[in-house]
């Protein structure tokens, strides 16, 4: 049922004729407000990532103003509340150490404040997912603004893509083919503007995946931040946020078993992220839907992908994909796979938002008869070097090492391998399998972003650009390769990957879906009997906390405490 001013949370703190209320009220008098600027209206909670250290949100410190514009164009009365900035390119060891950490203040922010409804403004990889988690389960209406991606960076009139060709022209710089200067002019343009990576990376993949579960308005995850479209639809999203809370849209009724298959199938169809599998099983139990590996393996086993941009594609950015028709067009071009009726913040039916979207470039966006790739962006492998799984991006590998055997080179630390790997002297071939341990959820700490090991120096030389690699990391989504991550259970705890000596022979066949390594029984029982449990990286603090509580990747890496299925969720605060 619709609400009325009457029924509005925000009036436990401000209607009431009591001393307390009164204490409420006089608070925002002493900041120039006065009753015509709250009463009676709803109070939307506009949560900030920017930072003067996070470049995807630079343009956020404006952004906002555009926010609150529509909020007060619609009869509500906006409040900015700032929230960890988590930037992908400056915050270590990683941002993935504090998603949750960002989840729970945005959970705690909201319920603990006056607020009726919330704007989630985030995009760089980690602030979606955190955001989207924690006002699941905070559960009051709720809308993501996405960053945006950054327009095309250039360098001598060839296009740059975030982090794609950040790591193509390093390796050339190690195999000596470009000088430091040629490398200065990459740096100088493959950043041109305020918003994300403009490679369908961890960031674009995530604001995708947040308009195909329907928490965006229809097409905002595909404007470049720096397009005039953007500033529109930011004062859209306050003006929209207004309605949701009288219409009482609250996030349980959009984030659905329907809402989070579309959402997977999106992901597919785009060529995510490996990372995208944390994230999306995540958030998708915070809303009581049970998503594993399994189901998402189900869907990259089916899914085509058929946006054509880096690093699965060759030549197209974001800003292509925009002009092309952006998500709505990609997901009109899906609509046989997808829940039409799945509801979206924009109170209609997906079905409905997308009619009239178009295919402008058929190129960018590809029909279904001629995807870039026949099966999806994921592949989940398993076997006895990760019973619980472990993901790869198939797509964007070479094909002749989809089914590859061949020895271990085993690293126990990135310093180790980062110290061996351009020593002309190391003992390696294209044939072998580099594998770095000690990188996962408890053992990195945070699960970095360390998994594209780069290919040794010797390799390069001989003219190789890609090998097999094995890590219980994440690697960046603007990255591509041979990589396998997330290998689950992680060596910190014991894992399979642990127990991987030097020259053991592992064999990967992607299309089988299994991953082993070539060792007996009796010897990894030996092995095992052998191995020393690794210290706790932390004896206090958040760490600490991270460390007994993160779940494994094959979990999605949220608390254990955070899960729908923990317990009840915490009622409203009391106001005494």
């Amino acid at each position: 049922m619709p609400k009325n001013a009457d029924q509005l949370r925000s009036a436990r703190w401000f209607a009431p004729d009591d001393l307390r209320s009164s204490g409420h009220r006089s608070r925002l008098m002493q900041m120039g407000y006065d009753a015509k600027d709250w009463g009676r209206k709803p109070i939307i909670a506009i949560l900030n990532t920017w930072s003067d250290l996070n470049p995807c949100h630079a343009h956020f410190k404006h952004r906002v103003e555009d926010v609150k514009r529509g909020v007060l164009q619609a009869g509500g009365f906006p409040v900015e509340l700032p929230v960890q900035s988590l930037s992908e390119s400056a915050l270590k060891p990683t941002t993935m150490l504090y998603r949750n950490f960002l989840a729970m203040e945005t959970e705690e922010l909201l319920r603990g404040h006056p607020i009726d409804g919330a704007v989630l403004m985030g995009g760089c990889d980690k602030t979606t997912p955190a955001l989207v988690m924690g006002a699941i389960s905070a559960g009051f209406p709720m809308i993501f603004l996405p960053a945006g991606p950054m327009l095309r960076g250039n360098y001598k009139g060839e296009y740059l893509g975030s982090g794609s060709d950040a790591w193509k022209y390093w390796d050339e710089r190690r195999a000596g083919n470009i000088t430091e200067d040629q490398w200065t002019g990459v740096e100088e343009g493959i950043a041109r503007s305020y918003g994300h990576c403009m490679t369908f990376g961890t960031a674009s993949t995530m604001t995708a995946i947040a308009e195909s579960l329907g928490l965006t308005l229809p097409g905002a995850s595909s404007i470049p931040a720096a397009d005039a479209n953007h500033i529109r639809m930011s004062a859209r999203v306050g003006r929209r946020i207004v309605e949701m809370v009288f219409e009482d849209l609250t996030p349980d009724k959009i984030i659905t078993e329907k809402s989070v298959e579309n959402a997977t199938t999106i992901a597919m169809a785009t060529g995510c992220s490996t990372n995208a599998v944390v994230h999306l099983i995540a958030m998708a139990r915070r809303a009581g839907v049970p998503l594993t590996l399994d189901d998402l393996d189900k869907a990259g086993r089916t899914t085509p992908v058929i946006a054509n941009i880096r690093p699965s594609g060759k030549q197209y950015l974001m800003e292509d994909f925009y002009y092309a028709g952006g998500l709505r067009a990609l997901m009109a071009e899906m609509k046989e796979r997808l829940h039409l009726d799945a509801m979206t913040v924009s109170g209609f039916p997906l079905g409905e938002t997308l009619e009239g979207a178009v295919v402008y470039n058929a190129d960018v966006i590809r029909p279904l008869s001629d995807p870039i790739y026949h099966e999806g962006s994921l592949a989940v492998l398993k076997g006895n070097l990760a019973p619980d799984g472990c993901v790869m991006k198939p797509s964007a590998c070479e094909e002749r090492l989809r089914v590859h055997e061949g020895p271990a080179l085993v690293f126990d630390s990135y310093p180790e391998m980062k110290a061996a790997i351009d020593d002309d002297d190391l003992e390696v071939t294209a044939n072998h399998v580099l594998i770095l341990r000690n990188a996962g959820p408890k053992g990195g700490p945070g699960m970095p972003e360390w998994g594209m090991l780069p290919i040794p120096k010797k390799i390069l030389k001989q003219g190789y650009r890609d090998m097999l690699r094995i890590s219980d990391a994440r690697m960046s989504g603007t990255s591509y390769g041979a990589c396998i991550l997330h290998v689950a259970p992680e060596s910190h705890i014991g894992g399979p990957l642990a127990l991987v000596r030097t020259g053991d022979i592992i064999r990967v066949d992607v299309p089988n879906r299994s991953i082993d390594m070539l060792v007996d029984e009796e010897t990894l029982a030996k092995r095992r009997a052998e191995w020393i449990v690794p210290a706790d990286k932390y004896e206090r603090g958040y760490g600490w906390m991270f460390s007994k509580h993160i779940k494994q990747a094959n979990d999605g890496c949220d608390f254990d405490f955070l899960e729908k299925d923990f317990g009840a969720a915490a009622g409203e605060p009391d106001i005494f």
